[in-house]
């Protein structure tokens, strides 16, 4: 591993709400990963990057150009980019990987860095409850669904799936308020893996609310997400900081 920080977003969801402002914030990230580039030594981006995404045999959504091309400069300069599929973008299939060298991961991982334990993933159907979506999602990971999908043409197919990503996504402030620490599922998690086994930090995506919370001797991140907040967080080998990004 080189030397450097460790680098942690989430939830770019790009595509929504307007091409004009979807393509203001990819601007916005493409700034921030030009600026972290330059002391990273890995960056993971743990799920929803897209607000929707699928990859048919001989295509893939329009757009996020400028995005894919930035990451595709950072992971050819050594510098390791891990991708998390998340509940907007879980039919990532090998393009990514293959076209711009980088590694993608559909379940939560742990790491080790500067003698601390990570437990990274996107967040979503982790701990209690959310049982109608931890359905949906068993579902949509099914391949005979997947097959059957990219059976339809790529403008009806990706059309539908934007109006169902559109009625599902969640990225305003009201909607993500805080919910108490009894009715939070990822927080009711990590208690639960508390108990099972150690681990220093707990990062995760999907829950769009930027926050850090104790709980015992582990460190809940939530990572937010660049509709509203350009929010991240970064490892510099003895701490874990989240950030806003200007």
């Amino acid at each position: 591993m080189r030397e450097g920080k460790i680098y942690f977003a989430s939830d770019f969801h790009l595509g929504v709400p307007t091409r004009e402002k979807s393509l203001e914030r990819e601007k916005r990230i493409v700034k921030w990963l030009d600026k972290i580039k330059k002391d990273a030594a890995e960056i993971y981006l743990m799920g929803d990057m897209f607000d929707f995404w699928f990859e048919y045999r001989k295509a893939i959504p329009k757009g996020f150009t400028r995005l894919l091309g930035k990451i595709a400069e950072i992971a050819d300069s050594g510098i390791p980019i891990y991708l998390f599929t998340g509940n907007h973008d879980m039919w990532m299939f090998d393009y990514l990987q293959d076209e711009l060298g980088v590694t993608i991961y559909r379940k939560p991982i742990t790491r080790e860095y500067g003698g601390k334990k990570f437990f990274l993933a996107h967040g979503d159907g982790l701990g209690p409850g959310d049982y109608g979506y931890k359905l949906i999602k068993k579902v949509f990971a099914n391949p005979l669904l997947q097959w059957m999908f990219a059976r339809i043409h790529p403008n009806t197919g990706i059309g539908i799936a934007n109006f169902w990503s559109n009625t599902s996504r969640g990225t305003n402030k009201e909607k993500d308020a805080w919910k108490g620490e009894d009715d939070e599922y990822l927080v009711q998690f990590v208690k639960e893996t508390e108990k099972k086994e150690h681990n220093d930090y707990y990062i995760f995506g999907h829950r769009h609310l930027p926050l850090q919370m104790q709980l015992g001797n582990a460190l809940y991140v939530n990572l937010g997400e660049w509709v509203n907040y350009s929010s991240y967080a970064v490892f510099d080998g003895e701490k874990l900081e989240l950030k806003h990004f200007a």
